[in-house]
Parts: C-alpha cells; structure tokens; sequence
C-alpha cells in the first residue's frame, strides 16, 4: 500500500476504538459494508475471504466469537470504516475508480488478518458441524 493510502487508514484505525465499545455501531457499519460490497467490482479477488471477514464481525459483535485480539478487530473495523466512508483516497462517486482504493485496503487488512481469518474459518466450520 501506498503511503498516502497507509496515512488516510491509520485515522480509521482510531476512529475504529469507538466500534469496539459500541457493538450497534458495529453491526450499522457492518450492514453499510455489506450492502455497498454487493457491487463487487474490484472486490471480486477478494469476495470469498471479504465475507469470512463479515461473518467475524457479525459474530464477534453477537458475541459468539471471541478468540480474536482486539487489536485484529480494531483492523478490520478500521477496514470496514474506509470501505464505507465516500471520502477517502479516491473518493468513491468517481466511476471505474472510486472503490479501487477500498479494495486495496480491504485486500491489506485480510492480508494481514490472514492467520485470524483462518482460525475464525476453522471455529465457524466447528460450529456448523
């Protein structure tokens, strides 16, 4: 990731604490999340595990999943807070362009959550089972 792209999701790392603490607003950004992914678009590499990040969140905001650091939902909070927000690096109206940026933050944050991804996948599987 760019460095002016790093900058701009380090402010929504901070703005990510308050989502911890309030799990409605977690659920609300999770529901906006969800809706603006269905486009897909450049989301399409990225679709399979951009939904095991959801299905974390949801549950992890249920409280049914808590085997994650709160460090690693801070990121993937702060993830979904960029993807949602229509002001970011490349604001999302313009068309072609707008949710490129998103992906790629969106594909960074599952990049580095990759081991809890995987954990939470093996947990959901269990729980299923």
């Amino acid at each position: 990731m760019d460095k002016n792209l790093v900058k701009k999701f380090e402010k929504y790392q901070s703005k990510a604490k308050v989502y911890v603490e309030d799990k409605e607003k977690t659920r609300q950004l999770l529901k906006r999340a969800t809706e603006k992914a269905e486009a897909k678009g450049p989301l399409e590499k990225i679709w399979d595990k951009l939904q095991l990040l959801f299905s974390l969140v949801k549950d992890w905001s249920a409280g049914n999943y808590r085997q994650i650091p709160v460090g690693s939902i801070l990121t993937m909070l702060a993830g979904l807070l960029y993807f949602v927000s229509p002001i970011d690096a490349i604001l999302d109206f313009i068309p072609g362009l707008g949710i490129t940026d998103d992906a790629v933050v969106l594909g960074f944050v599952i990049k580095q959550m990759g081991s809890d991804l995987e954990k939470y996948r093996i947990w959901k599987s269990n729980e299923e089972n």
